[in-house]
């Protein structure tokens, strides 16, 4: 497809933008002021969109693609709209799923820029975090003051990449015949830049000091009396914060359609709190009388951690969630066949319900793939119809915004129709860690019960000890089912959730519960996409997908 894009200055001019609040980085993207925050001459009160899905194929359902073609749907029909979306991980780009910046007509642009070093944000975040890292063994190395117990560090070293290798590491490591240290010969490991909690935090910052004291009050692990050390002790939170000022920044660019949106921060859903920025999406309802903003993977993930994390801690309200679903999704999950409405679309119903537990009106997208039949496609607006569920069809990726403009109507009707919703949480601030991981593993993922390992209690009572038993939680799990099997499709029930860690970050301000067999860092696949990469003789990327 032929890209004419509009310069940065248009897309500014749409959102009535003065130059001194962005800065140009190229001829088509900016970085955004924090004074945006506080200016009085912003304030237009925008609804917030959360965009969902339903359990996802291996090659996602298009949600990015839909929440890109919604923005562009909005601005179709008349209204001022602006995207707020995560920044892709370079994991996912060059492994199996592909990039995170949508495709066909709803993409957002310049794409291969945005899914390769896109302002270097990733780059300052893995500094940042690999700076801790560096000055944990430098402090151990020089004499450990702290009297830091080195078989009791928690934190980690991080990479932007799909790299299994690294999983389990030894660092410091000693000839037999030289002077131990502290610290010498210790067992580490790497998560993705995706995963780190330095990630986490940015996103979830509501500006510079918060940003300062959430850096200063993370925890590295513990001295030999038992006690926590934080960045703080190591001196660190300066250096990181240097590291860190330019990419708290938002980043505006463009959909192919010329829609404004705010690409800032990649938490991964399946293992992190999984949405944009904090800061993005504040600027966004000043900005915008509607605001599109992705959730990662289905409800039982981004989705939740949205409404029990991130909108608590950042007063953030959504207005209406968007659940995106697709014939391929529903077959995958009922095991090849669109049959029996009742039991095969078990999965779909349960990610209504899990919409519309937290009080959000819920609008069904049907994501049309070239290959569904309209037969097929009648039976998933039967099933909406018969569960009295709100519902468009989505044909963004083939028509942009004008494929997504019955959404987009849909959307602001239900909206409107909704003036007054009131939302909940599938736990209470007070409950204890394991009250808050029972009532999200009974209530949204549908177990029976939760079962800790011995790791995990350990943890739990040791972070209780430290005064942080009842931060909210962030469960990391598969995000191929509702359960902590990958392999347990549709809606299962009878199942045990298996808590088989949790760690601590302290500076975001959650707990991260660690189910089943999740890893922090994913590995590549037999035969990964970054096979069919390359650059052309005008140096123009290719084979992106």
């Amino acid at each position: 497809m032929k890209k004419n894009l509009l310069p940065i200055e248009a897309i500014a001019a749409k959102l009535d933008l003065p130059e001194d609040l962005y800065e140009r980085r190229s001829p088509v993207s900016a970085k955004l002021s924090l004074e945006l925050l506080n200016d009085a001459r912003f304030d237009r009160g925008g609804k917030l969109i959360l965009v969902t899905a339903t359990t996802p194929t291996v090659s996602g359902e298009g949600k990015t693609v839909t929440s890109i073609g919604l923005v562009q749907g909005l601005e179709t029909i008349g209204k001022r709209a602006i995207l707020t979306s995560r920044e892709p991980s370079l994991g996912p780009v060059f492994g199996m799923k592909g990039g995170a910046a949508g495709g066909g007509h709803s993409q957002v642009e310049p794409a291969e820029k945005i899914n390769l070093h896109f302002h270097g944000d990733f780059h300052a975040i893995t500094s940042a975090h690999n700076l801790l890292a560096a000055l944990i063994d430098s402090h151990l190395f020089h004499g450990n003051a702290l009297d830091l117990d080195p078989d009791a560090i928690t934190w980690p070293r991080t990479l932007d990449m799909n790299d299994r290798a690294l999983r389990n590491i030894i660092v410091s490591v000693t000839a037999a015949d030289k002077k131990q240290r502290d610290g010498s010969n210790r067992p580490s490991g790497f998560l993705i830049t995706a995963a780190s909690e330095i990630m986490a935090i940015l996103a979830l910052a509501s500006g510079r000091e918060d940003l300062r004291a959430r850096l200063a009050r993370i925890v590295i692990g513990q001295n030999r009396k038992g006690e926590p050390v934080r960045a703080a002790d190591l001196k660190a939170t300066g250096p990181m914060m240097a590291l860190l000022s330019e990419a708290l920044l938002p980043n505006l660019v463009q959909t192919t359609e010329g829609t404004p949106a705010m690409i800032h921060c990649g938490p991964f859903a399946n293992i992190a709190h999984g949405t944009s920025s904090v800061v993005s999406q504040r600027m966004g309802v000043r900005l915008a009388d509607y605001v599109v903003n992705e959730t990662g993977f289905a409800s039982d993930l981004g989705f939740e951690k949205y409404m029990d994390l991130v909108s608590p801690l950042s007063g953030i309200k959504p207005a209406i969630a968007v659940l995106v679903t697709t014939v391929q999704s529903v077959k995958q999950q009922a095991k090849g066949d669109l049959g029996d409405l009742k039991d095969e679309f078990a999965n779909l119903e349960k990610h209504i319900a899990i919409v519309r537990s937290f009080g959000l009106p819920a609008v069904v997208a049907i994501n049309r793939f070239p290959d569904d039949t309209e037969a097929e496609l009648d039976k998933l607006r039967a099933f909406c119809e018969a569960r009295g569920a709100a519902f468009a069809l989505s044909e963004a990726f083939a028509l942009g915004g004008e494929g997504a403009a019955a959404l987009a109507r849909k959307v602001v009707e239900v909206i409107e129709s909704n003036p007054n919703v009131v939302l909940t949480s599938a736990y209470a601030n007070g409950d204890s860690a394991v009250e808050k991981i029972t009532k999200v593993a009974q209530k949204i993922y549908g177990a029976d019960a939760i079962e800790l390992s011995e790791r995990a209690k350990e943890s739990l009572a040791r972070f209780a000890r430290w005064g942080f038993g009842e931060l909210p939680i962030c469960i990391a799990k598969t995000q191929y089912s509702l359960s902590d099997d990958p392999k347990l499709l549709g809606a299962p029930t009878g199942w045990t959730l298996h808590v088989t860690d949790v760690t601590l970050s302290a500076g975001a301000g959650f707990l991260v519960v660690i189910a089943g067999a999740m890893m922090l860092m994913p590995g590549l696949p037999k035969a990964s996409l970054a096979l069919g990469i390359d650059v052309d003789e005008s140096g123009e990327i290719t084979g992106m997908q």
